[in-house]
């Protein structure tokens, strides 16, 4: 089965130095990885995250998995996070597509439409250096699974 992942992030990346982070941790994984970044729309505030949500369901890939990225989701830790995208894989689902939202967050519409929630804690993190986290995570969950030692105890 081939599988992959998707990432789809409302705002466009323009730091270099961020991206090549991202890269590095993504070309080691053997899963396929996609980025879809999306702009985010120049509305007001109260119309920001509806709109958001509209572009984010536009392009989510068919049959995937959507997980959401949020500070209200399930906080696990590297070896819980490598169990539940092998569970996913397990259960046929070849296609993970994760959510990062803009800097005001995801409307609660997205929220209730997730497979799955999942917090990197309860502290607020830019929205842009998520990205880079869930691509370390990622990779730390790929190495998990297949027994690498890249993490540790």
């Amino acid at each position: 089965m081939s599988v992959s992942i998707h990432l789809i992030a409302i705002g466009k990346n323009k730091d270099a130095e961020l991206q090549r982070l991202i890269d590095d941790y993504t070309k080691r994984l053997s899963w396929k990885f996609t980025l879809t970044e999306l702009p985010a729309p120049n509305v007001s505030d109260a119309e920001r995250k509806m709109r958001e949500a509209e572009l984010i369901r536009a392009a989510l890939p068919a049959k995937s998995v959507h997980i959401i990225l949020d500070e209200r989701g399930e906080n696990v830790d590297s070896v819980a996070f490598a169990q539940k995208i092998q569970h996913y894989f397990t259960a046929q689902q070849s296609s993970l597509c994760f959510i990062i939202g803009g800097a005001d967050g995801l409307d609660d519409t997205l929220r209730r439409e997730a497979d799955w929630r999942v917090s990197f804690g309860a502290l607020t993190w830019p929205h842009m250096l998520v990205r880079l986290m869930l691509a370390e995570q990622l990779y730390r969950a790929s190495t998990i699974l297949s027994g690498h030692p890249y993490h540790r105890v």
